[in-house]
């Protein structure tokens, strides 16, 4: 096994990373402390090409893989969760089913801008009333003559609202298919009848925009169809596959961020006459991090190695996310506990570390979504579909 990079994907990880300690870190805190959508970083995000990595050259794209997807992940993530899901929603849930389902028109139209970062899709598939039962959609479209007619409302619905939406993926219920026939609709911004709620607030992603949207005899052209009518569900499925090991890589990032601030901390803080790291209690829970960093990593790594060469990778998918959320998690919290008080107030980036880990657990999937999964992937009884 191979576990080098190529140059290409190293140089591209040391730009991003530079990228991020110079712009994205200096600028985390107060985005989060105003909850304010970080519009400035995402214009120099598109700039970068961070929103085209995985697509041609021909859309606007870099040519990438998914490992080089997830190396810019964890380094945006290492700094700021909110700008890191702000990417991985934009390119795995709006732009990537564009790519892979959507007409030629419909990549020129949407997904080359998108691929330039000068424009935000959204995914809105979670509803209020069901976020794990995904095949409890409400929302209800239907064709009436050279239009689709969309009504429902969806919910936690990631850069719905951005200055520079472009367009929302809508799942809905076909009515001219029958019960459980799902179709997915692109909804352009601005749309009559589409209405972006308020944004949530939330104790963590809160630079993340996040809304409500609803849509009321929304109208839109019949060839805003994505895919082929009725296998909606088959195409977010195999979006939300590659978006766990998105989501896995920026856990790693997190859980970076905290194993690399804890070390620091430890080494300056002084307590009973020397610094706090060469006691053994921290030592060895710092190092329990390092560990558990490392290993998540390479989960995440193997999950996307085998989607870029074409291998079945679903249950690696849903491994990395698993375990690589639960290590952001656990790295978090022991961050926190490294840095005492001070992991308590915000003026220490742990705090919003912490905030920021547990949706990692929820978000594309619960964990218990995940294990679910796992164990039908190895023939256990009682978790046939």
């Amino acid at each position: 096994m191979d576990f080098d990079l190529t140059d290409e994907q190293r140089s591209f990880q040391t730009l991003v990373r530079e990228f991020a300690e110079e712009v994205v870190a200096p600028a985390a805190a107060g985005y989060d402390e105003r909850e304010e959508f970080p519009l400035e970083v995402v214009k120099r995000m598109g700039e970068l090409g961070l929103f085209g990595i995985p697509f041609p050259e021909e859309y606007g794209g870099q040519g990438g893989d998914l490992v080089t997807f997830c190396l810019c992940l964890e380094e945006i993530a290492r700094w700021d969760s909110s700008v890191a899901i702000t990417l991985e929603a934009a390119v795995g849930l709006a732009a990537n089913p564009i790519y892979r389902f959507g007409t030629e028109e419909q990549k020129r139209r949407w997904l080359e801008p998108m691929a330039r970062g000068e424009a935000l899709g959204a995914f809105a598939l979670t509803e209020p009333g069901g976020g794990s039962d995904a095949r409890a959609i409400r929302t209800t479209a239907r064709l009436d003559g050279d239009e689709w007619v969309i009504d429902g409302t969806k919910a936690f619905i990631t850069n719905s609202g951005t200055p520079i939406t472009s367009a929302i993926l809508v799942a809905a219920v076909d009515a001219g298919i029958g019960e459980g026939a799902v179709t997915t609709i692109v909804v352009p911004s601005g749309t009559p009848g589409l209405t972006v709620g308020a944004a949530y607030r939330k104790i963590g992603w809160r630079a993340s925009d996040t809304h409500e949207v609803s849509f009321d005899r929304c109208r839109v052209s019949a060839d805003h169809l994505l895919g082929e009518r009725g296998r909606g569900y088959a195409q977010f499925l195999e979006a939300l596959a590659d978006g766990r090991v998105a989501i896995g890589a920026l856990s790693v990032g997190l859980a970076r961020g905290c194993l690399e601030e804890s070390v620091k901390y430890a080494s300056q803080r002084q307590a009973f006459g020397k610094p706090i790291g060469a006691f053994e209690a921290l030592q060895f829970k710092i190092a329990d991090m390092k560990v558990a960093v490392e290993t998540a990593r390479l989960a995440v790594l193997n999950a996307a190695w085998r989607r870029d060469r074409g291998k079945p990778f679903a249950t690696e998918a849903s491994v990395a996310k698993l375990y690589a959320s639960e290590v952001a998690t656990t790295c978090a919290r022991e961050a926190v506990q490294v840095h005492g008080a001070y992991g308590y107030v915000e003026e220490f980036p742990v705090a919003r570390f912490y905030r920021d880990a547990k949706v990692l657990e929820i978000g594309e999937g619960t964990n218990e979504i995940q294990r679910l999964l796992i164990a039908r992937a190895l023939g256990l009884p009682g978790t046939e579909l």
